[in-house]
């Protein structure tokens, strides 16, 4: 999308994009959240900048929720800093969250009523007058292409939709930080990169964008920076291609066996790559060329029933950080 599509497609009185204060937005200092003897934040430190989109990524448990109620003012910090919009959420937390946007992961909103009537009720808890919200529910409603819907009952709505109408919720009272919560979860691929359209629309008219998500390639599209929290802890942070680049190869050989030849051709396998992960149900060679390291293969007489180049993403990375194991 070229700048003049996003300026053309900004809602009146979002930010613009291009302000001169390069200010954190939040500034996290050994940030520690405890629930009795149970640690979920332990001790993290991570800035984020005005007008960047930027994620947090992990296992379940591994303390992105906790970090995000943290920065929403919502949960007290156990210990150490946080600094949001420049504010102490200890005691401005009314402030801070009068200035912030949340699409939390639940929908959340009220299906007796019509998507009208959920952005005017909400957008009236911040105190705005009736004819200035009128016309920012018609700006969001067309922002996020609901405006055929206005005086539908939110029941019926689809999930994209429905997710959609949260957004524009989100954006009633023109934050400054918009937080995400696994934003597209149980939504189908066309709503998602509507989804995607939007919040990258978002970034570029200068929003602050915090989102988490188990979606790797969507952390791809639409992150700048992320940190990826494995066990309360940050185990690395960068942007997504830098990740890719530090902890894994340009590209990823996949390679599939009938079952039972798998484990007879894992050491013929020797030398062919940076690293070779064997998994129950194939095996991965890890290497800066996969259709060289296709050929060598070919060569030693080893015959998989599929073999697979892709480039690394980052998918890949963060199963090398935090694991394969199973979390619930």
């Amino acid at each position: 999308m070229q700048p003049q599509e996003a300026a053309e497609a900004r809602p009146a009185g979002l930010p613009s994009q291009g302000s001169a204060d390069t200010t954190s937005l939040v500034t996290a200092r050994t940030l520690t959240k405890r629930f009795d003897d149970f640690t979920a934040v332990d001790g993290v430190d991570f800035n984020i900048e005005r007008g960047e989109a930027f994620g947090f990524l992990g296992p379940n448990g591994a303390g992105k929720t906790s970090t995000m109620r943290m920065i929403a003012s919502v949960s007290p910090v156990t210990e150490g800093e946080l600094t949001v919009l420049g504010m102490d959420p200890a005691t401005q937390g009314p402030q801070i969250r009068a200035r912030l946007g949340v699409c939390p992961q639940d929908d959340t909103l009220d299906t007796e009523l019509t998507v009208r009537e959920n952005l005017f009720i909400y957008g009236r808890y911040f105190g705005i007058s009736g004819r200035e919200l009128r016309e920012r529910i018609e700006e969001l409603l067309d922002f996020t292409q609901l405006t055929e819907r206005r005086d539908d009952k939110v029941e019926p709505l689809s999930g994209g939709m429905k997710r959609r109408l949260v957004i524009a919720r989100a954006l009633i009272n023109q934050p400054e930080l918009l937080i995400l919560d696994e934003p597209t979860t149980g939504l189908d691929p066309q709503a998602r990169h509507l989804l995607w359209d939007r919040l990258y629309r978002l970034k570029q008219q200068g929003v602050t964008l915090i989102i988490t998500t188990h979606y790797m390639d969507e952390a791809e599209q639409l992150c700048d920076r992320l940190v990826v929290m494995d066990q309360a802890k940050i185990v690395a942070e960068g942007s997504p291609g830098a990740l890719i680049a530090k902890y894994s190869t340009r590209e990823v050989v996949e390679l599939r066996f009938a079952v039972g030849e798998q484990s007879d051709v894992v050491e013929r396998l020797d030398g062919l790559a940076k690293r070779i992960e064997e998994l129950p149900d194939r095996i991965l060679l890890y290497t800066e060329n996969g259709d060289d390291a296709a050929a060598v293969i070919h060569e030693r007489g080893i015959m998989p029933q599929s073999i697979v180049v892709r480039r690394s993403t980052l998918e890949d990375v963060f199963l090398r950080l935090t694991g394969r194991r199973l979390i619930d």
